[in-house]
């Protein structure tokens, strides 16, 4: 039985630091057309909830307010035109919003199977991170066999996946962190090659290294003439975030003369489409290799959904491998 209310978490006032993440009793939603509703077991953490949770990041139109982008657990109830699922059906899922609550609602064509021998709380810490890496790094970043990419971040819920995702299709990987610990977090997760960026420059070492073929960078601001630099003829530069500064500057010439590609991309507003396709991809390309165990799920703290707070404030640190889960 769906009980009518049920606990979220609501950000305090709108916005505000980690600790204005309170819970809260609200009512259930209800699956519209097209829509399955999930029971959640677990949620993943991830930057743009905090960037939306300091009002930075608003949800799409339409979308719930309610912080949340990945979700697993059980089919609820479904909407009409829903052919592919049944209630009781043990799913993952990419939402709009709406994660950080015991029930959430999601088009059904988000929605993939739990990849078997998967636990919830490992199934949750898919969807933002698979989508992500999948569409950026091997369709906009259209990396192939040989080569070899270099991924900031490493240590990050999408450094993670990134890592494991290019050295299962057979790429070369110099990965980046900023210090000791995060280097050697980056060499056990099977990176070629881990450099420290505490520094701030790394575009001379990893010339020393054959330079790169394609980047992957959350970082932006002052790595980005680094990247250009690191650059081999024709590479490919990928944007998925800017935590270090939106505005760079671009040298045209140099950017002609090796011919590069420049480019970027956000997921959440990506039209209803386009993500069922990427879910399709997904589950063609991507779950057999979850399920080979060729990508892992690195899980580096599980908190209580009450406990929200505390998991926004141990993202931010800095300090986790891997993703940061609630848990319902």
């Amino acid at each position: 039985m769906i009980p009518g209310n049920m606990t979220a978490i609501e950000v305090e006032s709108g916005s505000g630091p980690a600790s204005a993440l309170k819970p809260v009793v609200i009512a259930t939603p209800e699956p519209g057309p097209g829509e399955i509703l999930i029971r959640n077991h677990a949620a993943g953490v991830n930057r743009p909830d905090i960037f939306q949770r300091q009002g930075l990041y608003p949800p799409s139109p339409g979308a719930s307010p309610i912080l949340g982008l990945e979700v697993a657990g059980e089919i609820a109830a479904i909407g009409p035109g829903v052919e592919r699922w049944q209630v009781g059906q043990r799913v993952t899922a990419l939402i709009g919003g709406g994660g950080y609550a015991e029930f959430a609602v999601a088009d059904a064509r988000h929605a993939l199977r739990i990849p078997s021998g998967l636990s919830f709380t490992e199934a949750a810490a898919l969807p933002e991170t698979a989508f992500t890496v999948y569409a950026n790094m091997m369709e906009l970043g259209r990396l192939a066999k040989g080569e070899t990419i270099m991924i900031h971040g490493a240590t990050s819920g999408i450094g993670v996946m990134a890592i494991q995702m290019a050295k299962a299709v057979g790429a070369r990987v110099i990965a980046t962190g900023r210090g000791p610990q995060k280097v050697a977090q980056a060499e056990a997760l099977g990176a070629d090659i881990a450099l420290d960026t505490s520094g701030g420059e790394f575009a001379e070492a990893v010339a020393g290294h054959g330079g790169v073929d394609l980047i992957l960078d959350m970082v932006a601001g002052p790595y980005f003439q680094q990247n250009l630099m690191a650059l081999n003829h024709g590479g490919r530069l990928v944007h998925i975030a800017f935590q270090a500064g939106a505005n760079v500057e671009l040298p045209v010439p140099f950017l002609m003369q090796k011919q590069l590609t420049v480019t970027g991309s956000t997921l959440r507003g990506r039209d209803a489409t386009e993500k069922g396709r990427l879910a399709a991809a997904l589950e063609q390309h991507v779950w057999p290799l979850i399920e080979a165990r060729a990508i892992e799920c690195f899980i580096d703290q599980v908190f209580p959904l009450a406990d929200a707070a505390a998991a926004h404030a141990h993202l931010e640190s800095g300090h986790h491998l891997g993703k940061v889960m609630l848990s319902m």
